[in-house]
């Protein structure tokens, strides 16, 4: 760090004037004394942390009056003094063994530094963060086509993703072995793409608009609500004032599907700037590639726009406005199906989407207190969908919105902060299912109340959170929810997260805390209205709730003289109310009701990671998960239907000087699974007393792999996914007759087309 003399050299007393006496007794020497200020403001700065560079005594934090003391180090040598604050540059004065003069510390604000540009890969492991997170950078993004969401995590161990049926294209997360659902999906750390766009969300934000993506395993803050159970995805997407001018990609497919971004951003004055991000996909190619009369993917074409402004005053206030627009349209079935023709006697599934979405974030930062600020967070949400499956029909529409009232500061200083607000949540839901059946026996009355569901769900909130953090190796953040829910009365949502450094290269997190949501059986389970079972929903469904614990372990070291992570993690998940979707007791039903009284629902799973860069340029990671999810059906404990217990995943990634050239490989190794018996089979028995003998897939492997050519402003890039051509055989039960007692689509656990190959461009203008 570059200092003037002055500031690295206080008046030193020279020992002779001390005498003998006072060299003998240097342990009563007093303490250094000083005050810290804004160099700008010249006001104090409280919270300001002031240790000395080697080890010694315990630092101390500057008072209101941003003054401190602090005990000198037992050696007798001059030491250097650290000077440290949020939002401030940190400063290193040396100060002599007997030096007595008050210090008077001017820092200056972090914003006053000129622009840096850092080159380097980022571990993907926090080692700062309280709990314990991935980050999925912009480069990573680039190591797979990533055309949306759902290709955002192929090469990522944490999150598995799965097509949740071999006909609709539908495709879900899953995060500590529980449905995405149970995690919490955030885009710009605001709740979205949450209750009935479940099924289709990962297709509704594209790769290209995603700076980074971040994965927190556990409880998370209370200030993004209560419905996290098992963690949370945030995207980030492109910064108005940080994004490319222009971004271009455009991606094609063999199975005829084309992708076109293309990303707008600049500034318009120095405190505007606005950001524009388009998309569009197309798929109009019939593909039957296993010869079973279904299309192997859905013909769909979407439209989707989200435009950001942001807006920062240079005196404390920043201000991010966004909308969205969205239509997307499905059509899946037999290849012979076409909709709307008359006397069709072919199964066909579709869907019509029409979203639109809006957030406003304001904040106000104290000038003179980086750390105090107060914020205000809106955010809206109209979803409607019109969708068949056969003869069945599932349409809904939902309107949300959502407030937060957002306080921040420090107790005395910035080793105790706090955040404090007050929340509202607003969902409404209308749902109509009809199974084309009309039963004699039941009045028009009893028939609404069976195809329509609806609810409104009003919740507001208050919310506090509490962070402890020393100087040296602790942090501790508690976090406390109260939440009165207009139909289910007042709860508690508390939650801890703990991170101790053992050493600079070794940090433990533990993490504890509880969840609520209220679930929406028929949107969490569309993949099984690809079947011929009857979905048997019970009336008084309660909100499901769940307790989560667990923790990780992190090291970080050198492999020849390169950064390498190794992090093993355990979290365990356990319901005390859920609302299970049942497969198992009857074979031509789903029976979707509340945990049963005195029965079980839990997930235990275990991760090991490692990641390495043996050369330079070459990039290496592998993982082994473990997942062990069961739940009580008809008074027997069973494992979840299509979850693997045991799961590999490796990936190889190689860049010449200066990235010209990247290769990329990933490949992943997959467990037997339990499967649901199919609807009509003979072979089932279920029931108490009645041992169940589940079938099970056999265990594959996948392979996908990548090139990229870079050139100054252009990259082109072509690769395969699943390149060893791996199918499961017949994904589809009888697919002969779609409209029969024994049609089956939902059991899919593996490839149904086999071999993707792609190629792409990407044009930047920064």
């Amino acid at each position: 760090m570059h200092l003037s003399i002055g500031r690295r050299l206080i008046c030193l007393l020279g020992l002779s004037s001390l005498g003998p006496a006072a060299l003998a007794q240097t342990d009563l020497i007093a303490p250094v004394r000083g005050q810290v200020t804004d160099a700008a403001a010249a006001t104090p700065v409280p919270g300001a942390v002031v240790r000395w560079l080697q080890s010694g005594p315990e630092p101390a934090t500057t008072d209101n009056a941003g003054t401190f003391s602090l005990v000198r180090p037992a050696r007798p040598e001059a030491s250097q003094l650290i000077i440290s604050a949020l939002g401030y540059r940190t400063d290193t004065l040396v100060v002599a063994p007997t030096a007595t003069a008050y210090l008077r510390v001017a820092l200056r604000r972090s914003q006053e530094l000129g622009e840096v540009k850092v080159e380097g890969r980022a571990l993907s492991y926090s080692a700062l963060t309280p709990t314990n997170s991935q980050m999925i950078s912009s480069r990573d993004l680039t190591k797979s086509a990533c055309c949306n969401l759902a290709e955002s995590f192929e090469t990522n161990a944490s999150v598995e993703v799965s097509t949740t049926d071999a006909v609709s294209g539908a495709k879900q997360i899953q995060l500590l072995g529980l449905d995405g659902a149970y995690s919490l999906l955030t885009v710009d750390n605001l709740p979205a793409l949450r209750g009935l766009s479940t099924p289709y969300r990962l297709s509704y934000l594209a790769g290209p608009w995603i700076e980074s993506i971040d994965i927190i395993k556990g409880m998370g803050s209370v200030v993004n609500g209560y419905e996290s159970i098992t963690g949370q995805v945030n995207v980030r997407l492109k910064e108005p004032e940080k994004a490319e001018q222009l971004l271009f990609n455009a991606y094609g497919n063999d199975l005829g599907k084309f992708d076109l971004n293309l990303n707008l951003a600049r500034p318009l004055s120095k405190k505007v700037s606005t950001a524009l991000l388009l998309h569009t996909d197309h798929l109009g190619r019939r593909v039957d590639r296993n010869h079973d009369g279904f299309l192997d993917l859905p013909l769909a074409t979407q439209y989707n726009l989200f435009n950001k402004w942001k807006y920062k005053s240079g005196t404390g206030i920043v201000s991010e406005v966004a909308l969205g627009a969205l239509r997307e349209t499905r059509q899946g079935g037999q290849v012979a199906f076409r909709e709307g023709a008359v006397g069709s006697t072919d199964y066909g599934t579709g869907s019509t989407t029409n979203r639109y979405t809006g957030y406003a974030k304001t904040s106000y930062t104290w000038p003179g207190r980086p750390y105090q600020s107060l914020g205000l967070l809106l955010s809206a949400t109209d979803h409607r969908f019109d969708s068949y499956y056969g003869r069945r029909t599932y349409d809904g529409t939902q309107r949300t919105g959502l407030a937060t009232l957002l306080f921040q500061s420090i107790i005395g200083t910035t080793a105790h902060t706090y955040r404090a607000g007050l929340s509202y949540l607003h969902d409404d839901y209308r749902e109509v299912y009809k199974t084309g059946f009309v039963y004699a026996i039941e009045t028009p009355e009893e028939r609404y109340q069976r195809e329509h569901r609806n609810r409104l769900e009003r919740v507001p909130g208050a919310f506090a959170e509490y962070t402890y953090q020393n100087a040296h190796n602790l942090t501790v953040v508690t976090g406390l929810r109260l939440d009165r829910h207009n139909l289910y009365g007042w709860f508690l949502t508390p939650r801890l997260n703990v991170k101790y450094d053992v050493t600079a290269n070794t940090v433990l997190r533990l993490a504890a805390g509880r969840g609520q949501r209220t679930a929406n059986p028929l949107a969490e389970n569309t993949g099984m209205l690809v079947s011929s079972r009857e979905f048997v929903v019970a009336d008084n469904l309660q909100p499901e709730r769940a307790w989560n614990a667990g923790g990780s372990f992190t090291q970080y070291f050198k492999v020849a003289g390169h950064p390498a992570t190794f992090v093993a993690d355990y979290y365990h998940t356990e319901f005390q109310n859920q609302v299970v979707a049942d497969p198992y007791s009857a074979t031509s039903l789903l029976l979707i009701g509340n945990l049963e009284p005195g029965g079980r629902s839990y997930s235990r799973s275990f991760q090991a990671e490692v990641q390495v860069e043996p050369l330079k340029g070459l990039q290496a990671k592998a993982a082994y998960k473990f997942l062990d999810v069961r739940t009580t059906y008809d008074g027997q404990l069973l494992p979840k239907v299509l979850v693997p217990r045991h799961r590999l995943f490796a990936n190889l990634g190689y860049a010449t000087a200066f990235d010209k050239w990247r290769f990329d490989l990933t490949g992943q190794w997959f467990g037997r699974r339990p499967l649901a018996h199919a609807p009509g089979s003979t072979d089932h028995q279920h029931g108490p007393g009645v041992a169940t003998v589940l079938p099970y897939t056999p265990r594959y492997a996948s392979f996908n792999a990548q090139v990229t050519r870079a050139f100054k402003r252009w990259e082109v890039y072509a690769g395969a996914e699943n390149f060893t051509n791996y199918r499961q055989r017949n994904p589809i039960i009888g697919a002969t007759d779609p409209f029969g007692p024994n049609f089956d689509a939902a059991m899919v656990w593996g490839p149904v087309f086999g071999r993707l190959t792609y190629a792409g461009l990407r044009f930047r203008l920064e």
